[in-house]
């Protein structure tokens, strides 16, 4: 049976399955591989689980990456660096409509992969010519999203950490506005948008557990009795397992969800001794009488 090793190379965001062999790499370890176009140099992510086996048409690891490998990727860094530069004064030269965001020699230096964003498709037969005239190897050209740029390029976060995407996502996932509205979050583009300029990832971590929350929390605009008054519910602070309560006085307060009462209204079924109807805004609301 086939191991396989999950290996991360400097711009494929998904771990590539790589069989391992008779190898034995240790995680964190980097190594060469070969995709059948060529060779590789990554870094192992993690190593095959228990009854798993190499999926069809993995790449094969050649060998542990020697100080002499790494010597090599360094100085592929430093050409693709050289050839980021030239070929973005060639795309000016030739005015296309076109960024280069990262450029990557594949390790055995047989293909140079240029990421790109634009707007529209570009014509960019004649920057190929050029480029393979210039660098003699072959040239591979690729389109990327926002949210790609964003990963290849990296960045520091409005957390004031390395953006997830480039540090441990292995793939995206839809982010959608009503994920922010469940977390009571005001849709301010400015706010929430990553550098990416896409709603950011991590309302999409924290949206089960808003989501699982709103069943618990009274709903907001709800009106409520607590330990000091009648009030309404003006949010909530899911981490910190409090309901904000405006009172009737006009200040705010925060009380636990056991803390909070439904307010039983003159029409209300409970109120009248019967079973709740549902149909109000305070349905689910803690502290509700039982049906």
């Amino acid at each position: 049976m086939t191991r396989w090793l999950a290996v991360r190379t400097a711009t494929d965001q998904r771990p590539l399955a790589v069989a391992a062999g008779p190898f034995q790499p240790a995680v964190r370890a980097f190594v060469l591989f070969d995709t059948g176009q060529g060779l590789e140099y990554g870094e192992v992510r993690r190593e095959a689980r228990e009854g798993e086996t190499a999926p069809p048409g993995s790449a094969r690891m050649t060998r542990l990456a020697t100080e002499a490998d790494v010597r090599q990727e360094t100085r592929n860094l430093e050409l693709s660096e050289r050839a980021m530069t030239d070929s973005s004064a060639l795309i000016r030269e030739l005015g296309l409509p076109m960024r280069l965001i990262r450029a990557r020699y594949q390790w055995d230096r047989s293909r140079i992969t240029f990421f790109y964003v634009s707007e529209g498709r570009v014509d960019f037969r004649a920057l190929v010519k050029a480029l393979a005239a210039r660098l003699r190897t072959r040239i591979q050209l690729l389109q990327v999203g926002a949210r790609d740029a964003a990963r290849l390029l990296g960045g520091i976060g409005p957390c004031g950490r390395e953006l997830c995407c480039t540090s441990w996502m292995t793939e995206f996932s839809s982010v959608t506005a009503g994920m922010a509205q469940a977390q009571a979050l005001v849709l301010n583009p400015t706010r929430y948008s990553g550098v990416c300029g896409k709603l950011m990832c991590c309302l999409r971590f924290e949206y089960s557990a808003y989501a699982e929350a709103r069943s618990d929390y009274p709903a907001v605009g709800a009106a409520v009795e607590t330990s000091d008054g009648a009030g309404k519910v003006s949010g909530w602070n899911v981490p910190a397992g409090s309901v904000v309560v405006r009172l009737d006085g006009g200040v705010e307060k925060a009380y636990s969800p056991e803390g909070v009462h439904r307010a039983l209204t003159v029409g209300c079924a409970v109120a009248e001794g019967g079973s709740c109807r549902g149909g109000c805004s305070t349905r689910g609301s803690q502290g509700a009488p039982p049906d």
